[in-house]
C-alpha cells in the first residue's frame, strides 16, 4: 500500500479560536462535536484539504476524526503519533483518551489500553498497559488496618461546614477514612487551594488521610464528551466509568468497605451520580448517604459560598464554612478595602 502524502500542522486554539472551524466541520461530518476546552489541534492535510484532526487538552486526547474517504488508510494511527509527540513536547507522558467502544481495537493498535468501559457508550483508555496498576500500588502504601474503611470523593469548591460534617460522621463510624479531592482545575477555586482547605479543615481528625485526586478520579467538567451528543449519555458514561474505576481499582488498593456521600437537594447531576454509586457498588461497597446540615434553614452548599464570595459577603460566609476555610478565602479573595471582623 502506498503511504499517503500528508502534511501535519498544530494550531493553538486557545490563542486562535477562530481557526477551529475547519476541524469543527470535519468532526461534524463524522457525527462528532468539538469540546470547548481543546488547547492544541493537530491537523492532517492532503493537497491542502483537511482530512484528519486530533485535539489535546493537557494529557487528554480528544476530538479525533478522519475524513470518510481516507478511512482504512491508517491515518488515525499517524494522527495519534503526531499528537503524542506534541504532548511529549509539553511534558505530558501519560496520556488518556475516551472513545466509543467500537473503536477499541483501532486505538489498541496505536498503543492504548482500556481502563474502564460504560456499556456501549464510552471506553476510557491510556497509553500504558500498567498505568492504573502503578497508581493502585502507590495507594496501597496508605492502606490502614480495620474492618470499616471509608472513602469520600469531593470537589470541595470550596470546603464548607457541610463537607466537614460529612468527614466527621464518616471518620467517627470508620477505623480509617480516605478523602480524595478531585484534581482537575475546572472549578472556580484552583485545585491547590481546594486541597489546602480540605487538609486544614480535617487536620484535627486522627484517622483521616487526604489524597490529591488523580487522573483516575474523574471530573465531569473535563470528561471527553465530543462523541456523545445526548447529555444523558454523557452523564451516564462519566458516572459509570468513574464509579467502576473506584470499585475495581481504588477501593481494593486501600481495602475500602464504605463510600460516604452527602444528600443532594440542589443538583440533579449529583443526585444521579449518587444513584449510580448505589447501583454499581451494591454487593461490593456499602454506600452511606448522609443528609446535609443546614444554616438558617437551608442546606449548606458550595455554590452558595461561591455566590457570597463573588458578591463579597464575607460576614455571611462565616456561618457556612469552617474557620480554616474562612481564613483561606479572606486571604485569597477579599479585596484590600474589605475589613473582616
Amino acid at each position: 500500500m502506498t503511504e499517503l502524502t500528508l502534511t501535519f500542522s498544530v494550531t493553538d486554539l486557545q490563542r486562535y479560536p477562530q481557526r477551529a472551524e475547519p476541524a469543527r466541520q470535519l468532526l461534524a461530518d463524522s457525527g462528532l462535536g468539538m469540546d470547548c476546552d481543546i488547547h492544541w489541534m493537530v491537523e492532517a492535510r492532503r493537497g491542502g484539504e483537511l482530512v484528519g484532526c486530533a485535539g489535546l487538552v493537557d494529557n487528554v486526547i480528544k476530538c479525533v476524526a478522519v475524513s470518510e474517504k481516507l478511512r482504512g488508510e491508517n491515518l488515525s494511527a499517524r494522527l495519534l503519533s503526531e499528537v503524542q509527540n506534541l504532548a511529549l513536547s509539553h511534558g505530558y507522558f501519560h496520556l488518556f483518551l475516551c472513545t466509543r467502544p467500537c473503536n477499541r481495537e483501532r486505538f489498541q493498535r496505536s498503543g492504548f489500553w482500556p481502563v474502564a468501559q460504560s456499556g456501549e457508550n464510552a471506553i476510557l483508555m491510556e497509553n500504558t498497559p500498567r498505568g492504573i496498576q502503578r497508581y493502585c500500588q502507590s495507594l496501597s502504601a496508605f492502606r490502614q488496618p480495620g474492618t470499616h474503611i471509608g472513602a469520600i470523593v469531593m470537589n470541595a469548591n470550596p470546603f464548607t461546614k457541610g463537607h466537614r460534617y460529612l468527614v466527621e460522621q464518616a471518620a467517627f463510624s470508620c477505623d480509617w477514612l480516605h478523602v480524595f479531592v478531585v484534581r482537575e482545575d475546572a472549578s472556580f477555586i484552583p485545585f491547590a487551594d481546594r486541597l489546602a482547605m480540605v487538609k486544614n479543615g480535617v487536620s484535627g481528625l486522627p484517622n483521616v488521610t487526604v489524597h490529591p485526586g488523580s487522573d483516575y478520579v474523574i471530573s465531569r467538567a473535563t470528561f471527553p464528551a465530543y462523541f456523545l451528543k445526548d447529555t444523558g449519555k454523557v452523564q451516564r458514561a462519566w458516572s459509570e466509568i468513574d464509579v467502576l474505576i473506584f470499585r475495581d481499582a481504588i477501593a481494593p488498593a486501600l481495602g475500602i468497605t464504605h463510600r460516604f456521600v452527602g444528600s443532594e437537594p440542589f443538583c440533579k447531576i449529583t443526585r444521579q451520580y449518587n444513584q449510580k454509586l448505589h447501583s454499581l457498588l451494591r454487593g461490593y461497597i456499602t454506600v452511606v448517604e448522609l443528609p446535609r446540615i443546614k444554616a438558617d434553614g437551608q442546606a449548606i452548599s458550595a455554590s452558595e459560598v461561591r455566590r457570597l464570595l463573588k458578591t463579597e459577603q464575607f460576614s455571611r460566609l462565616r456561618d457556612i464554612v469552617p474557620e480554616t476555610t474562612f481564613t483561606h478565602l479572606v486571604a485569597r479573595y477579599a479585596a484590600a478595602k474589605i475589613v473582616v471582623a
